[in-house]
């Protein structure tokens, strides 16, 4: 199966730690696993920062609402045990529970920001916790939301800039990309080739050490594999064996597998949403106008306590 919501972990999560015995994180990861009949795929899918597994991040969220909601408690770093009432409420046999399910708690709704009387509560935001996803899911969703809205207008500009503009733009891409040395010695490769289908050459590194020939074009339509086929002659006949091939539009699937199967010459393909994505990730063109930091508590600090 696919791996759970974070709420649909918490009755099984209660009722691992219904022996009342103390118990680790990754005991309880292990055992749900088990449960839940994940495979290996499973175990390995990431969070969208693909920075933790999302079973363990899932896990965890199940665990830290729980803990605020009085049914497990934390007796030492790293352990916890089911408290009386989370007891109590295993008693009555609950089909699930869940973020509403929790609400009833005060030390819950205290920390869920939930402490509202019944008549206000409907102008209070919606609280993330009662979606299917963790708040860092949430948080990683959102953030990829906002930089594709970013892109698709960027890519807007770009295609509507001039040639010219469009050449100094991938420039100032690549050198903060790390190549072509300096702004200076990328600007003067570029456009100084004039041989059909190269538009540039460019440094791979600060040194010099070899050279990456350059096709930048705006492009409306599919750009297809006669194209790609026509650069790597240009390669050919200049004796180079890299090249990157950047357009505002696309690639078309043999385009794609002509560049892929090229085996004496390396050739990127770079689409217009793959440059504005760099544009973003590079902070070309794009301004920052806030910045979050997702901390986590840090184990070795407290190892020697």
């Amino acid at each position: 199966m696919s791996v759970p919501d974070f709420q649909s972990i918490m009755l099984p999560l209660m009722q691992f730690a219904s022996d009342g015995k103390e118990h680790s994180f990754r005991e309880s990861v292990e055992y749900l696993a088990e449960f839940f009949k994940l495979s290996e795929n499973d175990r390995k899918e990431l969070l969208p920062s693909g920075q933790q597994p999302t079973f363990d991040n899932r896990v965890g969220w199940s665990k830290t609402y729980l803990l605020k909601a009085g049914l497990l408690e934390s007796p030492r770093r790293s352990i916890f045990q089911i408290t009386i009432r989370g007891k109590e409420v295993l008693s009555r046999n609950p089909s699930q529970i869940n973020a509403k399910f929790l609400k009833q708690f005060p030390e819950y709704q205290e920390f869920a920001g939930a402490n509202t009387t019944v008549e206000n509560s409907s102008q209070l935001p919606q609280d993330p916790l009662t979606e299917q996803i963790t708040p860092e899911e949430a948080l990683a969703t959102a953030y990829q939301k906002l930089k594709l809205a970013l892109a698709q207008d960027l890519l807007t500009l770009v295609k509507d800039c001039t040639p010219d503009f469009f050449e100094r733009l991938v420039v100032k891409l690549l050198v903060k990309m790390g190549y072509g040395g300096s702004i200076q010695d990328a600007g003067r490769a570029i456009g100084r080739s004039g041989d059909e289908g190269i538009d540039g050459i460019i440094k791979e590194d600060r040194l010099g050490l070899d050279a990456i020939y350059i096709q930048a074009k705006k492009w409306e339509g599919t750009v297809g594999r006669p194209e790609i086929q026509k650069f790597v002659g240009a390669l050919a006949g200049q004796g180079a064996k890299k090249g990157v091939f950047i357009t505002t539009s696309s690639f078309s699937r043999d385009a794609y597998e002509y560049a892929k199967n090229m085996k004496d010459t390396k050739v990127v393909l770079l689409d217009g949403e793959q440059l504005t994505q760099y544009m973003i990730d590079y902070n070309l063109g794009v301004s920052i106008i806030s910045q979050y930091e997702l901390k986590k508590i840090d184990s070795d600090f407290f190892a020697d306590e």
